[in-house]
């Protein structure tokens, strides 16, 4: 018998897998046919640690070392430039006390971005311990670890049907039956219909599309030493990739689970309000996607086992930081069904237990 069997493969699956590895047989089922492939996949791929509810921001400085130590660290320099349009002073300098950036004089940010619209920028700062994570690596890190300890990762396994036994649970997919003492469900957008299958209450969770587009390099600049950009209302944020630039209109649309794709109206909104803030016109979009990310009711993740059932162990709505927080949050899982002490606040902990929705 299997002791844990974890239902997804975006990063909280994955990391969790390689830490529980160790620990007892492991075997991941992921429905698509590659890791990563759904949120995980269409991730922003940013190391901001003063980004998200508290419990959030504690998760993520928890998992700093590990970024830059680990295999060598996972980060590149970028940087995150906070931008507030005229009249907006007050809301400005709450961002920079939420974020702990520093105002900058605003030539001094036309030097480093030189498309900023001075007409309609009203004041500027900069963080920059905002860093890219090499997304792609660190779930291939991952997996690799969990099969040198012997797990096991299934891709194409779309869980059909779950069954409790005495001892555990009885997990179907289309052509296989897996049996396990614990389940871990992963499964992002889906981890609602997981429970149901499981015969668990579900989180009565709405996944939240968010969309992205690229665009040709602003002007024929070369954007690859630029830092993100954040409107300070989050309305839109931009930031350098394979020498394009993303452009997202930070939408939080609730969807029903399933393959996410843009809404062109949306993007076109999004790229508009990104547009007031620069002098390049956007001209062509190379491309567009969309991914879907799920919160929790109170913004924090949900990690622990359920109240009802301590087999069902839930590694749920890890929204936009799945990555940034997956460190320490993979450590939590293994200390918690371990039942290791773990260094992470007991307080935050208990932010994040699922039996705070019993």
């Amino acid at each position: 018998m299997i002791d844990f069997l974890i239902i997804g493969g975006g990063i909280g699956g994955i990391s969790a897998a390689a830490r529980l590895a160790p620990l007892g047989k492991t075997v991941v089922l992921e429905r698509e046919s590659a890791l990563g492939y759904h949120a995980s996949g269409r991730s922003a791929a940013m190391f901001e640690p003063n980004y998200g509810s508290p419990s959030t921001v504690e998760l993520s400085h928890a998992s700093g070392d590990f970024f830059k130590q680990e295999d060598g660290g996972f980060l590149s320099p970028r940087g995150v430039m906070f931008l507030a349009a005229k009249g907006e002073d007050e809301a400005f300098q709450r961002c920079c006390e939420s974020f702990d950036a520093a105002q900058m004089d605003l030539q001094q940010a036309v030097d480093i971005v030189p498309i900023l619209n001075t007409d309609a920028i009203g004041n500027v700062a900069h963080h920059h311990s905002g860093e890219d994570i090499d997304t792609d690596r660190l779930i291939q890190w991952f997996a690799k670890l969990c099969r040198a300890h012997g797990g096991a990762i299934h891709t194409g396994q779309e869980v059909t049907k779950i069954t409790k036994l005495s001892d555990g649970w009885e997990v179907h997919t289309k052509d296989q039956v897996f049996r396990a003492k614990m389940l871990l469900n992963a499964a992002g957008a889906w981890v609602d219909e997981i429970a149901k299958l499981a015969g668990i209450t579900p989180l009565n969770v709405t996944p939240l599309r968010r969309s992205m587009a690229r665009i040709p390099a602003p002007g024929g600049h070369d954007v690859s030493t630029w830092p993100m950009l954040l409107d300070i209302h989050e309305n839109w944020y931009a930031k350098p990739d394979a020498g394009s630039l993303i452009v997202s209109p930070a939408e939080e649309d609730q969807m029903q689970p399933f393959d996410a794709w843009p809404d062109d109206m949306v993007i076109a909104e999004g790229l508009a309000r990104y547009q007031e803030f620069v002098t390049e016109e956007v001209t062509r979009v190379e491309a567009s996607w969309a991914g879907l990310r799920t919160f929790s009711p109170d913004r924090n993740l949900v990690i622990g086992p359920d109240a009802a059932e301590p087999s069902f162990f839930w590694v749920a709505c890890q929204g936009g930081y799945g990555f940034q927080s997956c460190p320490a949050v993979s450590q939590l899982v293994a200390d918690l069904v371990t039942g290791q002490a773990s260094p992470i606040d007991p307080k935050v902990i208990a932010a994040l237990a699922p039996a705070r929705y019993a």
